[in-house]
């Protein structure tokens, strides 16, 4: 298990002063990100083969939104792990202990240079520490977009400052992009996001929108290929 402190600062917050979900989808990523250091062999063979973990999808169980100034802990740690694929639940706490966000995801792990999946070897499976999947609500990770026609609203340009060091559209701002078509009124207790072609500099994202009275789902395509998929409840 992997941890990282944090406070809610005023540049995480929104106009109410409470944790903005994208700045926690950015501390998930980060300690997510980090947690590599605590596996010292599988980061050295990750970098041997040139490897990376690239984020499939995400689950988010929201139960407390943090408000400004509150101490948090973020933890991440793997829970399985297969050839391809590796499984980690990231929970932030606050300073009594008590969950804010659980949530669980799926990496891919990828050839740098080819972009397509690469296999772990068992050597390398065998020696990862596993910890015990922590409870939440585990829901499915494949997003099925509703057969009923949704709503197709004005394209985004992936920008600059959306790009991360893996030279892509970073995951957290699919997210963001994906609120800023949501009601302003709209309350978010969960959200799926199923990451499928990885959007790049430049590239115009169509949103398009299916409401129902238990979700809302944004489905943001490149052209003919859907990049990614939202489901906020």
């Amino acid at each position: 298990m992997y941890s990282l402190k944090y406070k809610v600062t005023t540049s995480t917050c929104d106009s109410e002063g409470r944790l903005k979900l994208y700045s926690a989808l950015q501390m998930m990523q980060d300690c997510s990100e980090m947690w590599i250091d605590s596996e010292p062999g599988v980061k050295q063979y990750f970098a041997e083969q040139n490897m990376a973990q690239l984020l499939a999808t995400r689950q988010v169980e929201v139960i407390r939104v943090p408000e400004y100034k509150e101490e948090l802990t973020v933890t991440s740690s793997v829970y399985g792990m297969k050839p391809m694929f590796g499984f980690r639940n990231t929970f932030i706490y606050d300073a009594q202990g008590n969950p804010c966000y659980k949530t669980w995801s799926m990496g891919a792990f990828v050839d740098k240079v080819a972009g397509k999946l690469k296999r772990v070897d068992d050597a390398t499976i065998q020696s990862m520490k596993l910890e015990p999947q922590l409870e939440m609500n585990y829901k499915d990770r494949r997003i099925i977009l509703p057969k009923t026609e949704g709503e197709v609203l004005e394209p985004v340009k992936v920008l600059r400052a959306d790009i991360d060091y893996n030279r892509h559209l970073n995951n957290a701002n699919y997210v963001r992009m994906a609120m800023e078509l949501l009601p302003e009124d709209f309350v978010v207790s969960g959200l799926r996001v199923e990451y499928r072609i990885a959007a790049k500099l430049g590239d115009m994202l169509v949103p398009t929108i299916y409401k129902n009275d238990a979700v809302t789902i944004v489905s943001l395509s490149i052209g003919e290929d859907v990049s990614a998929i939202i489901e906020f409840c």
